[in-house]
């Protein structure tokens, strides 16, 4: 399996935006209930940086199969250190442990960008994801019940984290 990472250019933001309209209907990944456009995730799409925040397309095999973030938590400075991990794949690539490869590449990631803390927002009925970070040294840090509304039915969001010390 050949993968690799390279940052992301507003070029990409629509298969970007195609990737995560793709994730919406399962009612599983994001909170989002409705297609976003383009032009809704270009201030989100600014806020990544390569210096700071990198948002990664992810290839295999030279295929472009879907992207990964890092985004601030909480938007205060005292939180620099926190970020968020952000991973969509294309639909033909879930499952075959690309996930596994974007989580290592975080991780490995976090010295280079001054991370110490690596969180992920999963749904609480999301078990493919929760199992994904779990078998990462993810902790539960956080358990929110019933804070989504999702067609009626309420669902919990768990907030997993991983102290990372190799600042």
């Amino acid at each position: 399996m050949s993968v690799s990472f390279t940052h992301a250019t507003l070029q990409d933001l629509p298969k970007i935006v195609d990737t995560y309209n793709s994730t919406i209907e399962s009612r599983l990944v994001t909170a989002d209930l409705e297609p976003v456009s383009v032009d809704q995730k270009l201030d989100w799409f600014n806020a990544h940086s390569k210096e700071k925040r990198p948002l990664w397309l992810v290839n295999f095999n030279g295929e472009y199969a879907g992207w990964m973030s890092f985004n601030s938590f909480y938007g205060r400075p005292a939180y620099d250190g926190t970020v968020e991990v952000s991973i969509y794949l294309e639909e033909k690539f879930r499952g075959k442990g690309l996930g596994k490869v974007c989580l290592e590449k975080a991780i490995s990631s976090c010295n280079e960008f001054k991370i110490n803390n690596l969180l992920g927002f999963i749904f609480g009925h999301n078990q493919p994801s929760l199992k994904l970070f779990y078998n990462f040294g993810f902790e539960k840090w956080a358990h929110l019940p019933k804070v989504a509304n999702m067609d009626g039915i309420e669902r919990d969001l768990i907030i997993l984290g991983k102290r990372v010390d190799n600042l």
